[in-house]
């Protein structure tokens, strides 16, 4: 009876390499994978919108989801209208005081100069009356004081006006265009996170899955939409040890899959520096034979769309000696 079993595993064995050996030592089998993009909102909060639907394609740019966002949107506004008082308040210093007030001061400039006419006149006549010994040395210094300090009156008046015209201090317009960017920056970062509960298509893609439904909590970093771009997708295949360094990136491929008029070429990209699988036994010359390396071959745009994750595939290199 065991010697039976024995040539039983020993036929079967036999018929698994015969059939091996039928296929050409060129065509390798693998599969068709994807690497999805996953789009979230930086910030959490309700769906409010979902705008896409699964198997559907969308183009760069287009909207995917919106949260909710109504305190954004108020944030945005506050943040506005404190930018907009930040500005005005600039603009009032450089421009300097009103009108009106500018032309009040010109008026009592003009009052204290003709008051100053009028004062040189009368300390002029008191010198000529002193020297005619008719009036005091005294009544002649009263007048002469008087025009001095209406002379005075003149300049500060003028010094006034000038301060007037010029606007505020430096050192206050520095403060106040400080806070026109701090208020820039406060309107920025409430745009920002406004901005954050829309998201578009970063790429061009086929929306492979939506993980949340209309009405529900999304957590802050938490996936919506997966998204795959066609060139994202890729074929994957498995070449023995043996054969592993007759290959390189570059280098083009033939892909076979069920129901394919016409094969499809792709170019390998990617060769595994390390064995998928290694049997626990001592190395050896047949032993090595069981090593399998990944192989990952990118199909071209076009291409790509009759290719879809997780189909099996035959994969023949041309280049290969049979």
């Amino acid at each position: 009876m065991l010697n039976a079993t024995r040539l039983i595993h020993i036929f079967l064995t036999l018929l698994l390499l015969a059939a091996c050996s039928n296929e050409p030592a060129n065509v390798f089998q693998g599969y068709v994978e994807g690497e999805y993009i996953h789009v979230a909102a930086g910030l959490g909060g309700t769906l409010q919108d979902l705008a896409v639907k699964r198997g559907q394609v969308v183009a760069a740019g287009a909207p995917l989801f919106t949260l909710e966002r109504d305190y954004e949107q108020a944030a945005v506004n506050e943040a506005t209208h404190g930018l907009q008082r930040a500005q005005d308040n600039l603009a009032n210093l450089r421009k300097g005081q009103r009108p009106s007030e500018i032309a009040s001061i010109q008026a009592r400039l003009q009052k204290a100069k003709s008051s100053v006419s009028l004062a040189k006149i009368e300390y002029e006549r008191r010198v000529k009356l002193v020297a005619a010994a008719t009036i005091s040395q005294e009544e002649l210094d009263r007048a002469e004081s008087d025009y001095e300090q209406k002379q005075q009156l003149v300049s500060e008046i003028e010094s006034e006006l000038r301060t007037a015209r010029l606007g505020a201090r430096s050192d206050l317009i520095l403060a106040a265009e400080s806070e026109v960017r701090q208020a820039r920056a406060q309107l920025d970062q409430a745009q920002w996170s406004f901005d954050q509960k829309h998201t578009v298509a970063p790429v061009e893609g086929f929306v492979f899955d939506t993980l949340f439904r209309v009405g529900e909590w999304v957590p802050a970093g938490q996936p919506v939409v997966s998204l795959l771009p066609p060139q994202n997708i890729e074929v994957r295949f498995y070449v023995p040890e043996t054969v592993v360094g007759k290959l390189q990136a570059g280098q083009t491929v033939i892909v076979n899959f069920d129901g394919a008029s016409t094969p499809v070429e792709a170019t390998v990209s990617y060769i595994s520096p390390s064995a998928e699988y290694t049997p626990p036994v001592i190395y050896s010359s047949q032993s090595r034979a069981k090593l399998v390396f990944q192989l990952k071959a990118a199909p071209s745009l076009k291409n790509a769309a009759k290719l879809h994750p997780g189909q099996p595939v035959d994969v023949t290199v041309p280049d290969l000696e049979p």
